[in-house]
């Protein structure tokens, strides 16, 4: 048969595509707006038929029904990143987390260490050939669907075909859910003085030609709005949002001047408005691959002068960094911050910032601290750290002793902070 002739065969209702689903099943789910609502929605609704179903995604955008604390017997989420959907859930113990580096995570699902029986994705509208694309997050999906007994895709003509390893055939697909609901706008995050500042002094140390790894968060697209007077910019990251969009549509962005793929944009998931998932699709200057291939930080070390731009909750005179926990309280997740700090040390030329506001709660805590709250997690190990930034400036620590790191990093501290800080530093024997 023909893609043509198929798709109408595999064409069903979303309550029809989820009893494709089976008792001690787990769901493997895209990152972030990958998520497909119909499914879901209906999965939700069904939630009480099912026993020990299992829905695991790195970034839960939003709080469907499943997503109950009464109903886990039934489906149970598996958080490999907490957000705003999941992480009361984690907090209290009723949504697992399974630890993890990003760019391991489809490893894991190939050697079966994590499960995937069915996945649910959003996708592009096939094309003549029989393709969709899964663009908004090719991630860990694309191993997940090599694995999976059934694989149903959420066809949306508001999600767009993008080029790349993201595309799944007809004949990989069990059943086919149509919708047309607009993909979900997740809008840029608050920047003010403090994230302006701290911007600035990493855009400062940005060379023309660089390659951009650029995360999530007010400090990221601070920076990403400074560089726009910069000339050949290369992009390699995890994900593709509107700040990476501002900075082509300024003309910083060539891809130019990238030796690992020189001319194009690699990206494995997609966060931002309708105009960015507009300007990703069929946009030849733009590659979606799975998270194994953007986030091997030996692949992306690749591109001389790469830069790596993340952010931390809490750093301590080590330089280690808790960036997913308050305490043992979990918070968000490892993501592809580790990934690409071990990236951009092996990049010729690279730089990896790890940026903070230099308190918390009003200036009455400081967020540089002598040791880690106990039971932090922690995410950037102290070998691994190389700048730390905060609005009162840089600390370069890579290949740095205990004591010249305190120094450092207390030099970037909130002044009002500074004097308590040598006081601890010299009681711990450092000074």
């Amino acid at each position: 048969m023909t893609p043509q002739q198929l798709y109408p065969k595999k064409r069903m209702t979303p309550t029809d595509a989820v009893r494709l689903v089976r008792n001690g099943d787990t769901i493997i789910v895209p990152t972030g707006v990958g998520e497909p609502p119909a499914l879901l929605t209906a999965l939700s609704e069904r939630r009480r038929d099912f026993s020990d179903v299992k829905v695991s995604q790195i970034l839960a955008m939003r709080k469907y029904d499943y997503i109950d604390p009464q109903t886990v017997d039934h489906v149970r989420h598996v958080a490999f990143f907490f957000g705003g959907a999941t992480r009361a859930g984690g907090q209290e113990g009723w949504i697992d987390f399974i630890p993890n580096y990003f760019s391991e995570i489809p490893h894991q699902i190939e050697r079966g260490q994590i499960a995937s029986d069915v996945v649910f994705s959003m996708a592009s509208p096939m094309d003549a050939h029989g393709f969709f694309a899964i663009s908004l997050g090719a991630d860990y999906t694309m191993a997940a669907i090599a694995k999976a007994r059934a694989v149903v895709l959420e066809v949306n003509p508001n999600v767009p075909f993008a080029f790349g390893n993201c595309l799944v055939h007809i004949s990989q697909v069990a059943a086919l859910v149509e919708s047309d609901q607009p993909v979900l706008e997740v809008g840029l995050p608050k920047i003010g003085p403090v994230q302006e500042a701290i911007g600035k002094y990493v855009a400062d140390m940005i060379d023309d030609g660089s390659t951009l790894q650029i995360g999530y968060g007010g400090i990221p697209d601070a920076v990403v709005m400074q560089l726009t007077h910069k000339h050949d910019l290369g992009i390699h990251t995890e994900m593709i949002g509107d700040g990476i969009m501002t900075l082509v549509e300024s003309g910083a962005v060539t891809n130019r001047r990238k030796n690992y793929l020189p001319g194009k944009m690699i990206a494995t998931f997609a966060l931002g408005s309708q105009k960015l998932y507009g300007f990703m699709d069929r946009n030849p200057a733009l590659e979606i691959h799975p998270v194994s291939f953007t986030n091997d930080p030996y692949l992306a070390g690749q591109n001389d002068n790469l830069v790596a731009i993340n952010a931390t909750l809490q750093i301590d005179f080590q330089g280690q960094c808790g960036s997913e926990s308050l305490g043992f309280s979990p918070y968000s997740g490892t993501g592809g911050q580790a990934d690409f700090v071990r990236a951009a040390n092996l990049s010729r030329g690279g730089k990896a910032f790890i940026v903070l506001p230099s308190t918390a709660k009003n200036d009455t805590i400081s967020r540089i601290v002598p040791t880690l709250t106990p039971g932090t997690h922690v995410t950037t190990s102290k070998n691994d750290i190389n700048y730390v930034v905060t609005e009162y400036g840089v600390a370069q620590l890579r290949g740095k002793s205990m004591k010249q790191r305190t120094l450092e990093l207390i030099g970037i501290a909130h002044p009002n902070f500074r004097a308590e800080l040598t006081e601890q530093a010299k009681r711990m024997r450092i000074l």
